[in-house]
């Protein structure tokens, strides 16, 4: 049941009337029904992987609690290596057992179909017993409202990646109606909406075309494409994250935010801070913070920044493409650090006025760019694709406008009427300065209190209705 389908309409206005007619005592299992209807509407059995996990970290939860000194550990450890095991068997055995038989040997591979969601409530899941076990959440003796945490319906499938402290109380508070929640949940949902069928699904005829043909692609074409795909999946998770804290918001919810402008970011690191903020503080609370952090010596500091950016390119997908991608960032880091160290030396003061007005624009476009160039990795279905991308840009072979051997401008342009190109790309410049005064405090108190507010929302709807591509495309994050 995908967001944008109208499945999930009649799905969510049942839910959310329903919901607000029950008395406060049968809401949870009213949630909890939806959530179960709602994720067996992609393969029902893979409902038992979750009501095993939630058994699990439901009991290890009160354990460790209860328990003192080794033992605390060890019930930890059997929770985490129920979670990962689970992931290890779904999302990454072939992935492993093939890289093996290329040695020589012969194994053979599972047929299974990875779960939707999987990492996400996995990731959710785990966030439980290390809170608890760190003393920083109490463990949940009621077993429907945690098993609501972990499966609770918007954002059970792409997060955003929630933590207990965050949202466990929520679900034993009291909810009432409130305009002021509906209104805003509307508009987050209609933005999600827009930023998926309107853009994403959009731009997404572009990409699928230039990377399903890429051999026939000139390093323009190349170029365009991967600008786009960048835009793509930007709005394609983003428009996710919104529907789910608009869904949540409108049954009484807050939801933690996913996303901040990313391309917007001035370097790597803020671009990582502004970008599926959910899953990079999880890695940094649980995985690079108990590796140490920043508090060893530089040459571990390096390897905890690396090796953390590895284990977030195979958290996307079992394939060499993701552990390259999340290898370049980690490199990323790493040389912005020595970067910084010799911008420190800089007198910026003494620089010429235009320099230092031009000095973050310049920034924000290299991030950009150097962003741009790993998704191409993430982008590929193998790596020989990938560097064939590569190869094809770095060339330089054609700078055209025109695709091929075709002089001027062409009827159609990567796999569309060049009218239809024309204002799939426009979309981009209208994204970019819809983010900037989203984020301008000035402008939203001016644009809350200005009737202009109502034309931009039926512009909204109109294009949602009258302008998306109705493909029933799934969202790329599903993957994962």
């Amino acid at each position: 049941m995908l967001f944008n389908s109208f499945e999930f309409l009649i799905f969510f206005l049942i839910v959310t009337f329903t919901f607000y007619l029950l008395p406060h005592r049968w809401r949870w299992l009213h949630l909890l029904v939806a959530s179960c209807i709602f994720y067996m509407a992609f393969i029902p059995i893979y409902i038992l992987i979750l009501i095993f996990t939630i058994i699990v970290d439901y009991i290890a939860g009160i354990l460790i609690e209860n328990a003192a000194g080794p033992k605390r550990k060890t019930l930890l450890g059997i929770s985490l290596i129920s979670n990962i095991g689970i992931l290890a068997v779904f999302k990454y055995f072939n992935f492993f057992i093939s890289n093996i038989d290329s040695l020589g040997y012969s194994i053979p591979l599972l047929k299974i179909i990875l779960p939707l969601g999987l990492s996400f409530h996995t990731f959710q899941a785990m966030s439980y017993t290390i809170e608890v076990y760190r003393g920083h959440q109490k463990a949940e003796r009621h077993f429907g409202i945690y098993a609501l945490y972990v499966m609770f319906f918007p954002q059970l499938v792409a997060g955003p990646i929630e933590r207990p402290q965050n949202l466990l109380h929520q679900f034993h508070e009291r909810k009432q109606f409130d305009a002021g929640n509906l209104a805003s949940g509307l508009k987050l949902i209609l933005l999600g909406l827009f930023k998926k069928v309107v853009i994403a699904d959009r731009l997404a005829l572009v990409t699928d075309f230039a990377f399903r043909n890429q051999q026939d692609q000139t390093s323009l074409t190349l170029m365009i494409a991967l600008v786009f795909f960048s835009f793509q999946i930007y709005c394609d998770f983003s428009g996710y994250s919104d529907i789910a804290l608009g869904t949540a918001r409108v049954l009484g919810f807050r939801l933690m935010k996913n996303f901040d402008a990313p391309y917007q970011s001035a370097s790597v690191s803020e671009f990582w801070r502004r970008w599926h903020i959910s899953l990079s503080t999880w890695f940094r609370d649980y995985l690079y913070i108990s590796l140490g952090g920043n508090r060893v010596s530089i040459p571990r500091w390096y390897f905890n920044l690396f090796f953390v950016f590895l284990v977030s390119g195979l958290w996307h997908g079992a394939n060499w493409t993701f552990i390259i991608w999340g290898a370049i960032h980690g490199f990323y880091l790493i040389f912005g650090i020595l970067l910084k160290k010799l911008g420190s030396r800089v007198n910026w003061s003494s620089l010429p006025a235009w320099v230092r007005w031009f000095y973050r624009p310049v920034r924000v476009l290299v991030t950009f760019i150097i962003v741009c160039f790993a998704w191409i990795f993430f982008r590929a279905a193998s790596v020989s694709d990938a560097w064939l991308v590569v190869h094809k840009i770095s060339s330089l072979d054609s700078l055209s406008l025109a695709e091929g051997n075709v002089h001027g401008l062409p009827d159609t342009y990567l796999g569309m009427p060049l009218w239809n190109f024309a204002f799939t790309a426009s979309l981009i410049p209208m994204l970019l300065l819809a983010d900037h005064l989203l984020k301008n405090r000035r402008f939203m108190e001016f644009f809350s209190k200005s009737g202009v507010r109502y034309m931009v929302y039926f512009l909204l709807i109109f294009a949602v209705i009258f302008l998306g591509t109705y493909r029933q495309n799934r969202f790329i994050y599903f993957q994962f």
